[in-house]
């Protein structure tokens, strides 16, 4: 059901007369500087794979991006724009 919502939400944004529209997506968020998550199975989440997360990054690098990554590609976004609308992990990070 997340799905659906997500994406006719996405799809109702895109419809809008805005001059740009932009839907991130960005598959695992590492918290940085101190950033904690609300949610509880998140925060263990972090806690017991944080160790991993040197070598999931190494395995997976377009899948991992840093909340300090995804803040700098949203104001660059609302800046200079994107070719694309639905940014996926690996456009995040090379924003």
């Amino acid at each position: 059901m997340w799905a659906r919502v997500k994406g006719k939400t996405e799809n109702d944004l895109l419809r809008l007369p805005f001059k740009a529209a932009f839907m991130f997506r960005p598959g695992a968020i590492v918290p940085m500087h101190g950033i904690k998550s609300r949610t509880t199975i998140y925060r263990i989440s972090y806690v017991v794979l944080g160790p991993l997360l040197p070598v999931l990054r190494a395995l997976f690098p377009k899948s991992i991006a840093t909340t300090e990554q995804i803040g700098r590609a949203m104001l660059k976004l609302a800046k200079h724009g994107y070719s694309k609308s639905i940014l996926e992990p690996a456009d995040i990070n090379q924003v």
